[in-house]
C-alpha cells in the first residue's frame, strides 16, 4: 500500500458547492485521516485508490473545484515534516476511537 495525499478546494458559496464539499469530505473520511481542513492522508491499495479517485472525480465541478492527488512511496513518507498543531497520524498504525 502507498500513502496518498488528497487535497481539495471546493467552492462553498452556493448550496451545491457545500453539498459537493460534504460528499468529497465524507468519501475521504471513509478511506483516510483528515490532517488539515481539506487534506487527507490515506494508505490505499491499487483497487481502493481507483475506487476513491473515481468517486471524487464524479463529484467535483471542473469549473469551480480543484482536486490534487499526491502518491508517495515509502521513502517519500519519511521526508514529510510536520510543524504545529495536530500530531502526525500513522494511517497504518492502530486506530483508537
Amino acid at each position: 500500500m502507498a500513502l496518498q495525499h488528497l487535497l481539495y478546494d471546493v467552492t462553498t458559496v452556493t448550496p451545491e458547492g457545500r453539498a459537493r464539499w460534504r460528499k468529497i469530505s465524507k468519501a475521504c473520511k471513509n478511506y483516510g485521516v483528515r490532517v488539515q481542513f481539506s487534506v487527507f492522508e490515506c494508505s490505499l491499495g491499487d483497487k481502493e485508490w481507483l475506487l476513491l479517485k473515481s468517486r471524487l472525480l464524479s463529484v467535483k465541478s471542473l469549473e469551480k473545484d480543484s482536486l490534487r492527488f499526491a502518491m508517495l512511496c515509502a521513502a517519500d513518507t519519511e521526508k514529510i515534516e510536520h510543524h504545529g498543531v495536530r500530531e502526525p497520524i500513522d494511517p497504518d498504525g492502530p486506530l483508537v476511537v
